[in-house]
């Protein structure tokens, strides 16, 4: 089965099991497991903030970040197509007593710009107005088709938010790509957001795990709500030790799934009735509408199964995601795959 429905979906390469089965570990709930501490300076250092905190997921990290900057009653600007939005159950709302104020970003690519953010502000607190609380931004965006937003662009948003008191959080589920498809460091990428949320389990590879970076003041106050939600993790190192190899070995070959997607989305746009543009594929997200096909995406997404190929899709668009455990062979296995299908 060739997968391409997330890159989630990635088995632990030897490595990470070799350091899971031999990671020196303690009681993290007391801070005491050195794997954990060793990953969480680690990330630290390579986004350049102060501290950083080990969670179960990006979904936990980033509520516990709309927590932290927002009062109940708050709104939280982002583009409609981003994750704490869409995918992220109402936390927002469940926990935090915050709303979110979707905005429709210009840019297909779904990177909201600070002249667009301006009109959206809620700066005052008369009776009848929620006030801004936090912008959250997404890089890479999943439903931009994996785009990318580069340093400048951010700072420019962090730069003008600060000035209004309003705090900036990135989540970068899948930063690492950005950094490889933009020649900038992670660091570079988020240098004025206030907390930053990077998985672990998704390009990187990783069996599970988010980090949350920020002060070490919010990061303390992070702990604490991970606790409350349920993350407090005992001999955390078995899991943490993986992070660490995911860390330090898969941003050297994140390239490659980058090259397969370019392969990717170059074959579709030669299929009957696939809606592709291959020079908006940076990194390792596909999308492409079936509209034309005169077939359903869950029709497609069906035989694709079927024949040995694995995709989700919405609306009339299917999107697939390429990672380390396929091969640019798996590539053109299921581009012929689905020009077999739509004959």
């Amino acid at each position: 089965m060739i997968d391409l429905r997330s890159d989630t979906v990635t088995k632990p390469t030897p490595a990470m099991r070799r350091a899971m089965a031999e990671a020196e570990v303690g009681d993290d709930v007391y801070g005491e497991d050195p794997t954990v501490n060793q990953l969480q300076e680690r990330a630290a250092d390579l986004f350049g903030k102060e501290a950083a905190l080990f969670v179960p997921s990006g979904t936990m990290g980033n509520q516990i970040a709309v927590k932290l900057h927002t009062n109940p009653g708050d709104e939280i600007i982002m583009e409609e197509r981003g994750h704490i939005y869409n995918f992220e159950l109402g936390m927002a709302a469940v926990l935090s007593g915050a709303t979110v104020r979707p905005l429709k970003s210009v840019n297909p690519n779904g990177m909201l710009t600070w002249e667009e953010i301006v009109p959206a502000l809620r700066l005052e607190e008369p009776y009848h107005d929620n006030k801004t609380g936090v912008i959250c931004l997404e890089n890479t965006n999943n439903f931009g088709g994996g785009s990318v937003m580069t340093g400048a662009e951010c700072a420019d948003i962090c730069d003008n938010a600060h000035r209004l008191d309003i705090p900036v959080h990135m989540d970068g589920a899948r930063i690492f790509n950005a950094a490889v498809a933009l020649g900038e460091s992670v660091a570079e990428l988020t240098k004025g957001c206030d907390s930053v949320q990077f998985c672990l389990s998704k390009g990187l590879g990783a069996p599970i795990g988010s980090i949350l970076l920020g002060s070490k003041d919010f990061i303390t106050a992070a702990r604490t709500w991970r606790k409350r939600l349920g993350g407090g993790m005992r001999q955390l190192g078995v899991l943490a030790a993986a992070g660490i190899v995911a860390l330090e070995e898969t941003p050297k070959t994140l390239h490659i799934d980058h090259e397969n997607a370019r392969l990717l989305a170059d074959g579709l746009a030669g299929l009957p009735g696939i809606d592709v543009n291959p020079e908006k594929v940076v990194t390792n997200i596909v999308i492409f509408d079936v509209a034309a096909t005169g077939r359903s995406q869950s029709e497609i997404c069906k035989a694709l199964e079927e024949a040995g190929v694995r995709a989700i899709g919405w609306d009339t668009k299917i999107r697939m995601v390429t990672h380390y455990d396929v091969s640019s062979v798996d590539i053109e296995k299921t581009v012929e795959i689905l020009e077999n299908l739509l004959s």
